[in-house]
């Protein structure tokens, strides 16, 4: 009995919790009505000048509440790692690293999959500190999980990893123009 009892508690809290979403701020139905719209959204609104505020409440609306962003590397001895942000950990740790210092990053190249209302983006970037850098200070991969709830699309995570000597970006995911998967809804 007790262990019945444990299962519909955990169900009812799983279910509140997928109920709670963003909903206090609407989205922008033009971020979030396509998964080319809501990928364009992320960049957009992390990119901007030293000293220009982010809408991080835009950015909020993009993703799910428990969305993480990830960031991969390798530590100083050589070593794999990975850090998970929730989008308020990344918003509070590194939003002000972002608008002290100007942040520009551009697709370069995407790839996708779907399956149903799933869909995985391989998305390549460039990111500059002003525009009119003329080389990027750093490139790499952005891995998009997606989903779409029949009224719009989600982002689930981010996970990514820069580009290295060790590791260049493959010829395949740069320089393709990005396209609409054909059931965007």
């Amino acid at each position: 009995m007790k262990k019945i009892f444990l299962s519909i508690l955990i169900l009812v809290i799983s279910t509140e919790s997928f109920a709670e979403r963003t909903d206090s701020i609407p989205a922008n139905p033009a971020d979030v009505s396509t998964s080319d719209a809501i990928i364009k959204a992320v960049y957009d609104v992390i990119s901007g000048p030293a000293g220009e505020k982010r809408n991080w409440d835009r950015m909020r609306t993009l993703f799910m509440p428990n969305a993480r962003m990830m960031p991969t590397g390798k530590t100083q001895t050589g070593e794999g790692a990975i850090r998970t942000y929730s989008v308020e950990d990344y918003i509070n740790g590194l939003g002000p690293i972002l608008e002290a210092n100007g942040f520009f990053e551009t697709e370069i190249g995407r790839k996708t999959e779907q399956y149903g209302n799933i869909l995985h983006a391989f998305s390549s970037y460039e990111s500059r500190k002003t525009k009119a850098d003329e080389k990027p200070f750093i490139r790499g991969i952005n891995s998009f999980q997606l989903w779409n709830d029949g009224q719009r699309w989600w982002v689930l995570s981010i996970l990514w990893e820069s580009e290295s000597k060790e590791n260049p970006i493959p010829e395949k995911y740069i320089d393709k123009k990005p396209k609409a998967t054909s059931i965007d809804q």
